[in-house]
């Protein structure tokens, strides 16, 4: 396997027999969705398409962390909303099928990750929960990718309790496609990977297409709508407690006696 991009780089890229590795390398914001990671993405994604000689993409992480959602550190705002329609609409629409491996935690918008991608599969250490509600906001843009994919009950518990979960419960709930709590997911995916690489471009692309057609419906109805909703929230004073008190590792002002 080779890089292809130098050390600063927050998304690595390697390849091997045909599968384009995307690794997020951002460590300081533990893979945090930064304007400059998202564009990063959405240029490692742009190059596999452009290579003839990729059949697939599988996207994975380096640390404890697959991705922690928004990155708080930077002003929230419309611009940013709609970066993240661009990077889930580009998983989504990649004539090329992309498969995510899992070994570290995902929050929030990083679930919107997992579920834009086609496959992905959860190994030992990886966890899981939308806490978007316990901070003023909501799973509004990933809610595309996520919802037509989710088991609609559990998605009502886990929206709106940001409950904790493991990688068992994410197969069984339609996150994932595969768990494997005791290994790092190589395994279960090497078959995976395996048939990716017998599969011809056109016939790949055209499947994909098939698969999608009701996420990429959601994205041209609810994607505009949506973006400025988590720009709204983002920018509401709610929003500024519950990312304050994040920060200071406190309960928000509205907390009433959870726990106790």
């Amino acid at each position: 396997m080779t890089d292809t991009h130098g050390d600063a780089a927050l998304v690595r890229s390697s390849d091997d027999h045909g599968i384009r590795t995307l690794t997020l390398d951002s460590p300081h914001n533990r893979n945090a969705l930064s304007a400059r990671l998202v564009a990063e993405l959405r240029a490692g994604l742009a190059a596999a398409e452009a290579d003839p000689e990729v059949r697939a993409v599988l996207l994975t992480h380096t640390g404890n962390t697959f991705c922690a959602g928004a990155d708080l550190r930077e002003p929230p705002a419309v611009s940013g909303a709609q970066g993240l329609v661009a990077l889930l609409r580009a998983l989504v629409e990649l004539p090329k099928p992309v498969v995510a491996r899992v070994t570290g935690h995902v929050r929030a918008g990083g679930l919107g990750l997992l579920g834009a991608c086609d496959i992905s599969a959860a190994g030992r250490g990886a966890s899981f929960a939308f806490t978007e509600a316990r901070l003023g906001l909501a799973p509004a843009v990933i809610s595309m990718p996520l919802l037509p994919r989710l088991d609609a009950r559990a998605a009502a518990r886990y929206y709106l309790t940001g409950e904790r979960f493991d990688a068992a419960e994410a197969a069984r709930i339609g996150l994932v496609t595969v768990a494997d709590p005791e290994g790092d997911a190589d395994g279960v995916l090497a078959p995976v990977l395996d048939g990716l690489r017998r599969g011809s471009p056109q016939g790949l692309a055209e499947s994909k297409r098939l698969v999608t057609a009701e996420v990429r419906r959601a994205f041209d109805r609810d994607g505009e709508g949506l973006a400025e909703l988590s720009a709204r929230l983002f920018a509401s004073a709610e929003a500024r407690e519950g990312m304050t008190a994040f920060r200071e590792r406190r309960d928000p002002a509205w907390v009433t006696g959870a726990g106790k």
